[in-house]
């Protein structure tokens, strides 16, 4: 794979890596859980078609400022600085877990900054009858294969990478953790069921079939709190696809198939 162009952007005074790569119409992405500590083969298929612009969240890899924010609305308007400084307002949008909850805020709030949508395995809600798993509070061992179907692509995705400090590498993901903890800790749950039925962008919801984090049922829940503006239910325009042989980041587990149903939404 070739590398992506890097920029930076200011957030709240703190520096944000922007990777860009790809041709054609920009396609704004932000990652799920562990951000993104190396280009995927998941960007490189979207890129085949696509400008792919994916900023890194504050603490996550590549980015700093987390501390700063204290507040869900905090965060909110922090990802909107990032969505705008990285050029993506109006863009088509694809949020991942943590990322796709926030992708999520960015339609129902602020509709004019993304063009059309596809959330996979987005945080942001909880049902006590099928209680989301808490990353934060497992083993280390255990977590790879709560976040993919095949654990060796978490581990794979967090080990340093080329370059990196090996000191300082394992604090900058402790770092990525304690920032997506500071935004959805506990359960990921945002309260972002009364914000879904304002979202009017035309939504793909991807769902690996092996999600140990958060059940696959919760497909169909997001599904519905977006098509109630217009009392549809689950046969509203948001779409719902499982993706077989995936977990929670199915952008790792199956990358191509994850790639190839984005990028006919959005066609």
């Amino acid at each position: 794979m070739s590398e992506p162009m890097t920029t930076t952007v200011d957030v709240n005074g703190h520096p944000c890596r922007v990777w860009t790569k790809g041709k054609g119409p920009k396609l704004g992405f932000l990652a799920g859980l562990g951000g993104l500590p190396r280009w995927l083969p998941f960007l490189d298929r979207l890129a085949e078609s696509r400008t792919v612009v994916a900023p890194s969240l504050p603490g996550y890899p590549g980015a700093t400022g987390h501390t700063e924010l204290d507040t869900h609305l905090d965060w909110v308007l922090a990802v909107r600085q990032i969505v705008e400084k990285a050029g993506l307002a109006g863009a088509d949008l694809v949020g991942a877990s943590v990322g796709g909850a926030f992708a999520a805020e960015m339609a129902a709030i602020f509709p004019g900054h993304v063009g059309k949508l596809a959330l996979i395995a987005p945080f942001g809600l909880f049902d006590d009858k099928e209680p989301a798993a808490d990353p934060w509070a497992q083993r280390k061992d255990v977590l790879p294969g709560l976040l993919c179907a095949d654990p060796a692509n978490w581990t794979d995705l967090v080990a340093a990478p080329e370059g990196a400090n090996s000191v300082e590498w394992p604090i900058e993901m402790t770092r990525a953790s304690e920032a997506a903890a500071r935004a959805f800790w506990p359960l990921g749950n945002t309260r972002l069921e009364k914000r879904l039925g304002l979202i009017a962008a035309p939504t793909l919801i991807l769902w690996g079939d092996r999600d140990a984090i958060l059940p696959p049922s919760y497909a169909g829940k997001f599904a519905q709190g977006i098509n109630k503006r217009i009392n549809k239910g689950l046969n509203g325009p948001t779409r719902v696809e499982t993706v077989p042989n995936a977990g929670h980041l199915a952008y790792l587990d199956q990358p191509d198939a994850v790639a190839r149903a984005v990028l006919a939404h959005f066609a």
